[in-house]
């Protein structure tokens, strides 16, 4: 079933700011503290909502350095198995499986040009890589959505 207009705001404002009350959000769409939460309550029920979190900025932990990891995976790799394996690399703030030569991209952080080659070798590591290709950000352009 698709999200009305309404329930789209409210994933916004949470989206916006996961902390903010009830009460807070109903006074931006309309709604009063119980009926927002009751469309919350609907919203994580159906699976449109999965969960609440904490963005923190890598520069925060010291992880100035940005850069792409492509893996190259053995045959019959499953994105399940990429994604358990990427999500034990806490510098790991992103990963997609892509079309092309590569199966999956990893967005890493590290905090200098050691500590991204010790989470390139980690990952390298991992069973189900076979190789893998990485690029340094030298200047963020554009950056949408929060990340």
């Amino acid at each position: 079933m698709p999200l009305n207009d309404l329930d789209r705001r409210i994933i916004q404002a949470l989206a916006e700011d996961a902390r903010r009350s009830y009460a807070d959000i109903g006074s931006e769409v309309g709604l009063s503290a119980p009926a927002v939460k009751r469309r919350v309550d609907r919203l994580r029920a159906r699976g449109a909502i999965t969960g609440f979190t904490v963005r923190v900025d890598p520069a925060a932990l010291g992880w100035q350095t940005e850069g792409f990891i492509e893996l190259y995976c053995r045959r019959n790799t499953s994105p399940e198995t990429i994604h358990r394996g990427l999500s034990r690399h806490p510098e790991v703030v992103s990963a997609s499986t892509v079309t092309g030569d590569a199966d999956a991209i990893a967005q890493v952080f590290a905090a200098d040009m050691r500590h991204f080659e010790q989470v390139l070798e980690r990952i390298a590591g991992e069973a189900y890589v076979e190789r893998t290709r990485s690029v340094l950000v030298l200047s963020r352009l554009l950056r949408r959505h929060g990340s």
